[in-house]
């Protein structure tokens, strides 16, 4: 199997994990040589309440025996798509807030991209250093790293880079630009949370020159900060919001929110100004469902918030005179550590892995790996964790 993994799919880097998966469950990866393995990344964010929660399990099933893809999106009426948006448009910080569903957190970004063009007649857009959104054109056109853009040039013109959590950057927003694309905290770039007044700063500024703002939740979203979404932490109301990763509990599913007069603008001039077909399918939107009412009703964004609290504060006490490691660092059950140097970086994410814990470092700072786990987590698996990471920087 390994062989032909390696034969038959594009290999998008040179040494993959490679682990040969054979089922899945709660915050465990189960692999067909009989090792389990603590998923601490959730998947790259997707799985944030678990894998294979039967409630989510449940729902695809009875979802399954009423239909699959039936027509584009936006056309048919589909309970799930409705249900789904009802509910999501209850809980998002946007004002009279719609949701048009995608596949993907790339495309919601490119449809939130788009529509801020279109609403605002601008075509300036400002993202921050270390930003991730993606890596379609578009989306790629606001990273400001040249590592990752200069292969793909010439991309979109008209992005403009400030730095991250810089007050006085914001200033140089004007009423040339269409929309300012953020993250609430950086995640590519190492789990960077703004100071206390930056992101208000930022809606401020936003409101003054009449430009969009856009908040990127697809890895914050659904819990993983200890707030449903990350932007609850700082009360602010972005007009437009993309999601993927966790909103399809599991299945493929990504969506923008935006306030309803500026979605309307997709709609004329001309109709089907933006169209996906498999956005929105049926049994994503019903496992995303089932996942968005799991995080309520087993408590799991006020765990994410307790768990997260406790390892952060236990690994800054254990790790704080540890000469490999420089800081610890997040929010919720998303934090980083930041090591001294590369070596080190890559050894203790190797020494997890022996161990049977599964963590990465970020596309955008090798010397920082990024810790996302399930939210479900109880407290005797939060201490197997702690004791696996302690384990792995003793032989730093």
């Amino acid at each position: 199997m390994l062989n032909d993994f390696l034969t038959y799919l594009c290999q998008t880097s040179p040494e993959p994990l490679a682990l040969e998966i054979e089922r899945a469950e709660g915050i465990y990866l189960y692999t067909k040589d009989g090792r389990r393995y603590v998923d601490f990344i959730s998947g790259i964010g997707v799985a944030n309440i678990g894998h294979g929660h039967p409630a989510v399990r449940a729902a695809i099933v009875q979802q399954l025996a009423k239909h699959l893809h039936v027509m584009v999106y936006g056309e048919y009426v589909q309970e799930a798509q409705v249900k789904f948006a009802k509910r999501l448009c209850e809980l998002a910080p946007i004002d009279d807030g719609v949701v048009f569903f995608c596949n993907s957190g790339a495309e919601a970004i490119e449809g939130a991209l788009k529509t801020a063009r279109k609403f605002t007649g601008r075509t300036k857009y400002v993202a921050f250093e270390g930003g991730y959104h993606g890596d379609t054109f578009g989306a790629l056109s606001a990273m400001s790293s040249a590592y990752y853009r200069k292969p793909f040039e010439p991309l979109l013109g008209e992005f403009e880079f400030f730095p991250f959590d810089d007050l006085n950057a914001l200033q140089r927003i004007d009423d040339s630009v269409a929309a300012v694309l953020f993250e609430p905290v950086q995640g590519e770039a190492g789990v960077r949370v703004p100071s206390q007044n930056f992101l208000s700063a930022l809606r401020e500024r936003c409101n003054a020159v009449g430009a969009l703002m856009i908040a990127d939740e697809v890895m914050t979203g659904f819990g993983r900060t200890g707030k449903l979404f990350a932007c609850e932490h700082w009360n602010v109301r972005p007009d437009i919001m993309c999601l993927a990763k966790a909103l399809g509990g599991g299945l493929p599913l990504g969506a923008f929110i935006g306030r309803r007069e500026i979605m309307q603008t997709l709609s004329q001039n001309p109709p089907l100004a933006h169209v996906t077909t498999f956005g929105g399918h049926p049994l994503s939107c019903a496992a995303g469902l089932a996942a968005l009412e799991v995080l309520f009703e087993e408590k799991m964004i006020e765990r994410s918030a307790r768990n997260g609290e406790q390892f952060l504060s236990r690994l800054r006490q254990e790790l704080h005179e540890h000469k490999a490691v420089k800081e610890v660092r997040g929010l919720g059950s998303f934090f980083a550590i930041e090591f001294q140097n590369e070596h080190a970086t890559q050894q203790f994410v190797q020494n997890c892995r022996a161990a049977g814990l599964i963590i990465g470092w970020t596309l955008h700072r090798t010397t920082v790996v990024r810790a996302a786990p399930p939210l479900c987590m109880n407290g005797e698996e939060v201490q197997d964790a702690l004791a696996i990471i302690y384990e792995a920087m003793k032989a730093l």
